[in-house]
């Protein structure tokens, strides 16, 4: 809903204001669909062109996610480290080998049950049940893992900012667009230079909105919404780095009420719980 109002109050603005200027909206009205086929078919071949398919499909997913709620809110930081702790509990009062079928089926096992939109996501369940298995098994060490678990998030960091990367270039790219359409307009104009003064000022007006849409294109909706992308990725990262921190002082030897405390450490403080809070909320999921 911000990024709708946020829009609204840009554009709203540009326009309104010259509205009341007196701008003359025809102008505009006639000039826009041919700039904008211009300048965003132009900007669309080379977005196609210098993005991966992967990165292209990334990008069309993340653009309608950002626009939505933020799902990484303290509630979902909440239920992440109330699951953390019934599995490590678990895993302490019964042995490792008793959360081996919660990590081999976790759709199947009642813990994760209980946390319904932890287990649709399954960048989260592949995280913490591969890492899981990996204590289970004994065979590595906590820095063995600890090495692991940084190389897949940073991995994960990367892919998410495939999307970020090409809005960037593409928001870079548009203002130049916009002085093609602009010249190609002053061409055209100069192709008709013997039509009356009104009629070539409505021309170089024409020409001169490619330029103006270039720049708005690029500065109020693209550039904005890749800097939008990249914070949800950022937010997304810090529920690794919870399941990484909380996972490395559980195999420390410290227990899973301790443990999930240092997971609480490296949230985002907007969305980090407190201490009594989080440990009430764990209570209440046991």
């Amino acid at each position: 809903m911000l990024v709708l109002i946020g829009y609204i109050v840009a554009f709203g603005c540009i326009f309104g204001v010259y509205v009341l200027h007196g701008g003359n909206v025809s102008v505009l009205a006639k000039a826009l669909p041919f700039e904008m086929l211009t300048i965003g078919g132009g900007a669309l071949g080379a977005f196609i062109v210098c993005n991966q398919p992967k990165v292209l499909k990334a990008t069309a997913k993340a653009i309608p996610a950002a626009v939505k709620a933020t799902r990484h809110n303290k509630a979902r930081f909440m239920e992440l480290m109330a699951l953390l702790y019934e599995l490590l509990q678990k895993a302490r009062k019964e042995g490792l080998m008793s959360i081996e079928g919660d990590v081999e089926e976790p759709h199947e096992s009642a813990i994760f049950q209980k946390y319904p939109e932890l287990l649709a996501d399954h960048h989260v369940v592949e995280f913490l049940t591969d890492y899981l298995r990996m204590m289970v098994s004994g065979n590595l060490n906590s820095h063995e893992i600890e090495a692991l678990m940084d190389s897949e998030i940073d991995a994960h960091h990367a892919e998410a900012h495939g999307p970020v990367g090409a809005l960037n270039r593409l928001a870079g790219a548009l203002p130049a667009f916009g002085i093609v359409a602009a010249v190609l307009g002053v061409v055209n104009t100069m192709g008709s230079v013997g039509q009356p003064p009104s009629v070539l000022g409505g021309m170089i007006a024409s020409a001169l909105v490619g330029t103006f849409l270039g720049i708005l294109l690029a500065y109020a909706l693209v550039e904005p919404m890749a800097a939008l992308i990249e914070q949800r990725a950022q937010d997304a990262a810090k529920e690794l780095e919870c399941i990484k921190a909380t996972l490395l002082a559980s195999m420390q030897g410290y227990n899973p009420a301790t443990a999930i405390e240092f997971g609480r450490k490296v949230l985002f403080s907007t969305e980090r719980p407190g201490f009594l809070e989080l440990e009430a909320h764990v209570k209440g999921k046991k």
